[in-house]
């Protein structure tokens, strides 16, 4: 039948895809999973800096192994830096390994907000 039409496409046959399998890339293209995920690094990162700390900055991100953090004023991003931040980095990478955090990044955001 193929030779008889050369132009025609050949198309692979394969199993259906499974429900689960097919939400699951569904939830990936949407961003469902970043969502969730964002969630708990919120959470890892408040029990982490505590909640004086946690009120002054807001996790912005996590991408290849950097942690990045949002913070209120120049004074606690410099202190953060040159104080703080291989303190809160071994806790991260002890307590919650399972995020994979190589490192941190502070950056100075002045209108954090809740």
């Amino acid at each position: 039948m193929s030779d008889d039409f050369p132009h025609e496409k050949k198309y692979q046959t394969k199993d259906p895809a499974t429900l689960s399998e097919s939400l699951s890339e569904l939830f990936a293209r949407r961003g469902y999973g970043r969502v969730l995920g964002n969630q708990e690094l919120v959470q890892m990162w408040e029990q982490v800096a505590g909640p004086a700390l946690a009120k002054q900055t807001r996790v912005r991100n996590l991408r290849n192994g950097v942690l990045e953090i949002a913070v209120r004023s120049s004074a606690l991003l410099s202190q953060l830096v040159s104080f703080q931040q291989d303190e809160l980095l071994n806790r991260i990478q002890q307590d919650f390994a399972k995020f994979k955090v190589r490192s941190l990044k502070f950056k100075l955001q002045g209108n954090l907000k809740k």
